[in-house]
Parts: C-alpha cells; structure tokens; sequence
C-alpha cells in the first residue's frame, strides 16, 4: 500500500524494487556539525583532522576514525573514548533539531519511491543519532529497515551495510538502488551488486 510503514520483523514477499539510502550527505546535511564535533574533540586531544580529510573519509564510522587518527598521531588514547566523545558532542547539539538539515532533492526522491517499494537506511553513525537525525527530519517511520554502524563488522567500501539492509528488506541486491553522497558509498553498492547513484550530482542540479 503507498505510503505506508514496512515493519523489519513482518512477513513480506520479496520486493520488485527496493531503495537503500545514506544517510549524512545523502538525505541531511549534517557534515557541517559533524565536522565541528570532530574540530573540538580533535583539538581538546590534540589530533590533526583537516576538513578536506574529514569529507573524503565520509561514510567511515567515528570508531574507525578515531582509531586512524589515535595511531597517526602516536599519543596513549583510547580510540573507543575519542569516538564516543565525539558522537557525544555531535548527538548534543542535535538538541531540537538543530544542525539537520534536509537535502530536498533526496528527500523528495524517497517521498516518492514510498510508493515504488520498501526503503532503508544504510548509514556509518552509530544507531541512536541516526535515529535521532531521522526523527529531526520527520521521516524514520518511512524506512523498513535501519541498518547503523553496530550492525556490521566491516564498513563502507565494503558491501556488508548494504547487503545488510538487502537482507531485511528481502530484497534482491541486484533490484535495489542505493543513494549515495561519497566515493567509497558508491565503491561499497557496486561490491554489493546494487544500482549507485551519486546524490551529488542530484543535488548540484538542485542549486
């Protein structure tokens, strides 16, 4: 039925077309306050992140960036703690609503796709910000399945998320189309056999 919400545990027969979405970059601006999250935490322990970094790592999950940048830098810190200092800081100023910002021209593109076939969330963040980043939006009951960053061992560009939200979707990953903002986003849905689409471009025709 259009419009309607898809429940991870219910029945369903395997879809004709299924949609897998990023999510920062992808359905919501978010880099901006993500990457002042990790401005201050990088400064308060004296880890170098330059911005141009932080883009091209995006899709990358905080834990395994703060291990990157712990090691690179040599000091005794305990990459678990950095990571959960940083979602910390990020998920704090998310108060309200505040640093979400919809992407219009994704956001429409899965209004409409509601109506074309179930839809999920493939995402690096951690399960709580993205679900507070969805309900910011007003959207997270548009989305059958959720997969986050403790849901797979391996990330992007690695196929696991996607084949992960394939697979709770009952989905084959050959019908489904992923909507993504970053190089090793798109690297991943090609690994997972899945149709790419660089939301980029959508968005730049947007503007």
């Amino acid at each position: 039925m259009p419009g309607c919400f898809f429940s991870e545990s219910a029945e369903m027969t395997q879809p004709e077309r299924a949609f897998i979405f990023d999510l920062d970059g992808t359905l919501a601006d978010t880099m901006p306050s993500h990457y002042l999250a990790w401005s201050r935490i990088a400064a308060r322990h004296g880890l170098t992140f330059p911005e141009a970094r932080f883009y091209a790592l995006g899709g990358v999950p905080t834990a395994k960036i703060a291990a990157m940048l712990v090691a690179e830098a040599g000091l005794a810190l305990d990459p678990v703690a950095i990571s959960h200092e940083k979602e910390q800081a990020y998920y704090d100023g998310l108060t309200g609503g505040a640093g979400v910002i919809a992407i219009e021209p994704v956001l429409a593109l899965a209004r409409r796709h509601r109506s074309e076939g179930p839809l999920a969330i493939a995402s690096g963040g951690v399960r709580r910000i993205v679900m507070r980043t969805l309900t910011a939006l007003g959207i997270a009951d548009w989305f059958a399945a959720v997969v986050a960053a403790e849901d797979t061992t391996r990330h992007k560009p690695e196929p696991d998320v996607f084949l992960e939200a394939a697979r709770r979707l009952d989905a084959d990953p050959a019908r489904c189309t992923v909507y993504e903002d970053t190089d090793i986003g798109l690297e991943a849905a090609r690994r997972a056999g899945m149709r790419g689409v660089d939301v980029r471009i959508l968005i730049s025709a947007g503007r």
